[in-house]
Formats: structure tokens, sequence, C-alpha cells
């Protein structure tokens, strides 16, 4: 009998430590990004030189003291930029309802600086909701920036009037340190970013 006791004892206390370790990877999991690819540590950006959407001179310092999602598209882009950005300012909307703070702002950096002037990039910005960001400037400050970053873009057509612009639908995430801090890939849904924000901005 006493042999069977302890032949008990000994299974549950496996079991009561299997579920811990089970218990254990399931919180790790809950804290852990599920879509966002995270720097191992937070990356500086380059020096470069653009125009927001008032017509200021800005540099790496206008990411700073905001979460910023920004991604690189233009206001002529016919698809991936405008579903792009419904979904991210989708994202923001959860995120709010959800009493996340701060919210992240997004921010549209050009890749078309030769029609997007200040003023219509600010035009298009706000037409996915308040306290949006448009970045423009000289093709080579730009290419600073997307070169750090991992981004790329290729005008497309002969045609000085009619063309596009051909660039990666990636996310990048700047914390309010003005540091790259994470890329979420394409495709992208709202839900993904209303999970993993909150866990970055904890990290």
């Amino acid at each position: 009998m006493q042999v069977k006791n302890l032949l008990i004892a000994v299974a549950l206390g496996v079991a009561l430590a299997a579920g811990i370790v089970v218990a254990l990877r399931q919180a790790d999991d809950a804290a852990t990004p599920l879509t966002a690819t995270v720097l191992p540590a937070p990356a500086a950006l380059p020096a470069f030189r653009l125009v927001d959407d008032d017509g200021k001179d800005v540099g790496p310092e206008v990411f700073e003291g905001h979460w910023n999602l920004v991604f690189f598209g233009f206001t002529q882009c016919p698809d991936v930029c405008p579903l792009t950005l419904q979904t991210l300012s989708q994202a923001r909307r959860d995120l709010e309802a959800a009493g996340q703070s701060p919210l992240p702002r997004i921010v549209l950096v050009s890749v078309d600086p030769e029609r997007d002037t200040p003023e219509r990039l600010k035009a298009y910005v706000d037409s996915f909701g308040s306290g949006n960001l448009g970045l423009t400037g000289e093709t080579a400050e730009i290419r600073r920036l997307t070169d750090a970053l991992g981004i790329w873009f290729a005008r497309v057509g002969d045609d000085s009037d009619h063309y596009g612009v051909d660039h990666s639908a990636a996310v990048i995430v700047i914390g309010p340190d003005g540091r790259y801090r994470a890329v979420f890939s394409a495709p992208h849904e709202a839900g993904a970013f209303v999970r993993d924000l909150p866990l970055l901005a904890a990290l």
C-alpha cells in the first residue's frame, strides 16, 4: 500500500510540474507579440531632413514622444496604401475602445515626393483620422531613412504625369525614444496591431 501511495504521489507531482510548465509557457506566449518582428535591441535612426505636412523641416526627432506606426507610400497609390492606412486607422480606434493609452500615431512617409506636397499629404492623412502625420522631402533624404529600415521603393513608368511607385508594404514601429523597435510585415490585419502594440509598449 505504501508503494502504491508513493507511486500516486509521484504521478501527481509529475502532473503538477507539467501543468506549471504549460501555464508558464501560456503566460509567456500571452506576453509575446505574435505578428510583429521585434528587434533584439532598439535601433537608432540615421540623420535625415524631411518636411512635415505643415511644411516644417524635421529630422529624426519628429518621431520622439509618440509610438509611431510608419508606412511608406504615396497619395496616388491605388490600393495598398489606402487599404493599409484604413487598417491602421481601424486598429487605432479598436485600441482606443479597449482603453489603450497612449495611442499610436500613424505616419505616412511619401515615396513620391515629386507629387506629394505637404498640403496634399495633410489632406490625405487627415482623411484616415485625426493626429496622423505626413512626411515628404528630397528623394535622397527619404532614402536615408528607407535604407536604414529595409524599405524598398522605385518609380514605375516613363510618363512624367502618369506613373506609379512600387514599394514595400511593411509597417515600421518607432518608439517614443525615436528608435526603431519592430516591424509588421504585410498582409496587415487590425487585430494583429491591437494585440501586439500594447505588448511592444511594455517591453
